[in-house]
């Protein structure tokens, strides 16, 4: 559902995010603007514990409200496993 890549030291203190939600995932805006919303309120409860690096996310497959849950349990291992 998600791919996470990411950076070595970025030389800041803090860890930044870049998104990735093509129309080949999700046609409409407002679905595309969903995920992203997700991802960004994820990482944003997050960002403390996360090491000062360059995440990049891309959502492979979509995902709604039914199924948010499951990639946000997603987002945290791919961030966490390095």
């Amino acid at each position: 559902m998600l791919q996470v890549s990411q950076s070595a030291d970025n030389g800041l203190n803090h860890p930044r995010l870049g998104l990735v939600v093509s129309k080949k995932t999700a046609k409409r805006a407002h679905e595309r603007n969903y995920m992203k919303r997700v991802i960004r309120d994820w990482f944003r409860l997050n960002k403390n514990s996360l090491p000062p690096h360059d995440f990049v996310v891309r959502v492979r497959l979509a995902f709604n409200r039914q199924n948010a849950a499951e990639a946000r349990n997603q987002l945290a291992q791919l961030m966490r496993k390095r």
